[in-house]
């Protein structure tokens, strides 16, 4: 997955400016408490983010793709 994919995906599931609230200020439990934001300057890898993101916030898996059943969302690991 690449950065940009990921702000798409956080934009159509969260909304634009949601998102990126969330990104500066959601502690990912599953990532050290760190910030979307702080994960990726960090280097961790755009697709371990999102899926953190999204089990922070309790987004089912068949709402990852941000309702386009056409995106391709690498599963967790």
């Amino acid at each position: 997955m690449r950065l940009s994919e990921l702000w798409s995906l956080a934009d159509a599931v969260f909304g634009p400016a949601y998102s990126r609230t969330l990104a500066r200020e959601l502690a990912l439990t599953g990532l050290d408490s760190l910030t979307p934001a702080q994960a990726l300057e960090a280097g961790v890898p755009p697709r371990d983010v999102w899926h953190a993101w999204c089990e922070e916030m309790s987004v089912p898996l068949d709402r990852r793709d941000g309702g386009d059943d056409r995106r391709m969302v690498p599963p967790p690991r």
